[in-house]
């Protein structure tokens, strides 16, 4: 490093221009008068004594009088600990500057894009520990023993969890015992994804697949953005993929938290005359109270129209408009699903309690 590149750096560390070069020209004089101090470096003669003591008065030399004010410089321990303070100072800063670039602040209906994986996997952990209601992901495998750990709490907790893995044709998945506890169904797509966590119908985390050129992230707190990715989960990830795990058997209730799995299935149950009793959870549309109604169903309605020859009506038929009609000790409620505006309530959980045949 050259005189000029120090003179620079103990600047940036906080002295003067004239105090810089006087300690730099002493560094190598060892000893020296004033004026030879002066004559050293580019400091006006009539400047050096008052740069001198400033420089002593910071530490970095000591002066005495011999024939003329003569100064040497400190042992440079002192200088050192200040100019490493000073290295660490901007390290810190510039830890932190990568850390907020890399890493936005997330704040209310905010979509942020963010350059690593590492940061969208992070904040799909939080969001999967910090989960009320459900999640639905589409990952890896490898991406699903990352969060494994996560969803065995989430589902611990109650949250009810559709888990899509996808992988190359010929790739490995979980087996069921892996699988055991860390979701309500899962289903195995071969062909690779991107990577997609929804959280609680708020939250998305989404980052394309590793073989994609590009490495970013995007990050969503936001309802009707989630719900477009909610759709391409569904038609994507879901719809047409083999089961390869569940929790549900014949002995337990069926849970739906998508109104319209909910109501292609009970369909054709209405249609045969069955009785069916129902326990809604959700949120009233007008004052987003939380509510939890216990009736029969009654009815279902949606905007497209059935398809002749099929067991049940295609999911794309069933995009626009859906409502339920529940019963409940003669009050009528008109039921909806993921941004139901029209209808009184916003189901975010549908459990069948019963289905009764002989009426």
């Amino acid at each position: 490093m050259d005189d000029d590149e120090l003179t620079a750096i103990l600047e940036d560390a906080g002295l003067s221009p004239y105090q810089s070069e006087a300690y730099v020209a002493l560094l190598s004089l060892g000893t020296a008068s004033a004026t030879d101090v002066a004559d050293a470096c580019e400091v006006p003669d009539p400047r050096i004594y008052d740069v001198l003591r400033d420089l002593e008065s910071k530490g970095y030399i000591e002066t005495f009088q011999q024939d003329s004010l003569t100064a040497r410089a400190h042992d440079p321990e002192g200088v050192l600990e200040n100019l490493r303070s000073q290295s660490n100072k901007y390290l810190d800063a510039a830890s932190d500057i990568e850390e907020r670039w890399n890493q936005p602040e997330i704040t209310d209906h905010e979509v942020s894009i963010v350059k690593r994986f590492d940061t969208v996997l992070k904040r799909a952990r939080e969001l999967i520990a910090a989960a009320d209601q459900q999640i639905q992901l589409g990952v890896s495998t490898a991406q699903f023993y990352e969060l494994r750990e996560e969803l065995l709490t989430a589902h611990d907790r109650g949250v009810n969890i559709k888990l899509s893995i996808c992988t190359d044709p010929d790739g490995e998945i979980p087996d069921t015992d892996d699988l055991t506890g860390t979701c309500t169904e899962a289903r195995h797509r071969e062909i690779p994804s991107p990577f997609l966590v929804l959280v609680d119908r708020t939250w998305t985390c989404f980052a394309p697949h590793r073989q994609s050129v590009n490495e970013y992230g995007v990050l969503v707190n936001d309802r009707t953005h989630t719900y477009l990715f909610h759709w391409f989960f569904l038609t994507c990830l879901w719809e047409i993929w083999e089961t390869v795990y569940t929790i549900r058997t014949p002995e337990t209730p069926t849970t739906y938290v998508d109104l319209r799995h909910a109501v292609r299935e009970l369909e054709p149950i209405l249609a045969e005359g069955a009785a069916v009793e129902a326990r809604i959870s959700g949120y009233e549309t007008d004052s987003n109270e939380p509510v939890d109604l216990t009736g029969r169903v009654v009815g279902v309605d949606y905007t497209g129209n059935a398809m002749e020859n099929q067991e049940s009506v295609p999911l794309a038929q069933m995009a626009g408009r859906i409502s339920l009609t529940l019963d409940v000790d003669g009050e009528i409620y008109d039921i909806g699903g993921w941004g139901a505006v029209i209808e009184a309530i916003e189901a975010t959980e549908i459990t069948i309690l019963d289905v009764d045949y002989e009426q």
